[in-house]
């Protein structure tokens, strides 16, 4: 296991077996998300890039939140002036558009309170996994907060726009069984199975080809754009370097010799 170290201690990062694991480490709050956290994340995956890590994991440290949304409580002191606003806004968005930017897929592993700004953390995820006694919501409706265009239309790709509305809408809490039917999350599973279940999973996309599964994110994220922001043209070459792969070989002689593919990544 390799371990990262970081600016913030309220970040954890390792990698294992491939699986490069994210920890939100501020469970006194439910770890809500500082400054200094939002910033650590695009360092964490710039790293995770570099190294060639297979899959990531998203988690919150302890057993009462994955994350319950920004830290509100150091507002005064780094987003009260129109400068710490926007060095604010800048680490926030660098932190989104990091796990946005990523062709592996990224699981979220999620307990407890899954809240606000935690939503939107989840939601950059491609598979979400909830122990069910996960909670979630976005409460903008009740903090007179605006949610602009691209974040709600990520929640209508997943849940569709009358579940969006009624999130939206009511700015409630949702069991994990109400997000499960309302396909926010993959599967629900008793607590003390969560994380068996996602390392298993994760571990099982790792040993898969990885061309293979960053050609399958991409071409499923184009087909949430709209159609004339899709680029069909780089999703056929993605296809065209997996069938020109070592790994593609790899795979045949795997099949026939009847024994584990054992892929490169190239």
């Amino acid at each position: 296991m390799r371990q990262l170290k970081l600016q913030t201690e309220k970040m954890l990062a390792h990698v294992e077996d491939g699986v490069g694991w994210i920890t939100f480490n501020q469970p006194e709050k439910r770890n809500a998300v500082s400054l200094a956290m939002w910033a650590a994340v695009p360092e964490i995956i710039e790293d995770f890039v570099a190294n060639d890590v297979r899959v990531v994991v998203l988690k919150g440290a302890g057993d009462k939140a994955f994350v319950s949304g920004a830290d509100i409580s150091e507002f005064e002191e780094v987003r009260s002036t129109p400068e710490q606003i926007a060095a604010y806004e800048k680490a926030t968005g660098g932190s989104h558009a990091a796990l946005k930017s990523l062709e592996i897929p990224i699981i979220a592993m999620i307990r407890g309170f899954c809240i606000g700004g935690g939503m939107a953390i989840a939601l950059s995820a491609d598979i979400r996994i909830t122990a069910d006694d996960g909670q979630f919501g976005v409460p903008a409706a009740k903090l007179g907060l605006g949610y602009g265009y691209s974040g709600i239309k990520e929640l209508v790709n997943l849940v569709g726009p009358s579940f969006a509305k009624e999130i939206f809408f009511t700015g409630g809490r949702f069991s994990a069984s109400d997000a499960e039917t309302m396909g926010l999350v993959n599967r629900v599973v008793p607590v003390d199975e969560l994380e068996a279940t996602v390392t298993t999973l994760a571990k099982t996309i790792a040993d898969n080809a990885p061309l293979t599964v960053k050609a399958a994110k991409a071409a499923i994220n184009e087909g949430t754009k709209d159609p004339d922001q899709r680029d069909l043209d780089h999703i056929a070459d993605m296809v065209e370097a997996c069938f020109n792969s070592e790994d593609y070989k790899e795979g045949r002689r795997a099949f026939m010799e009847k024994r584990k593919p054992e892929f490169q990544g190239r």
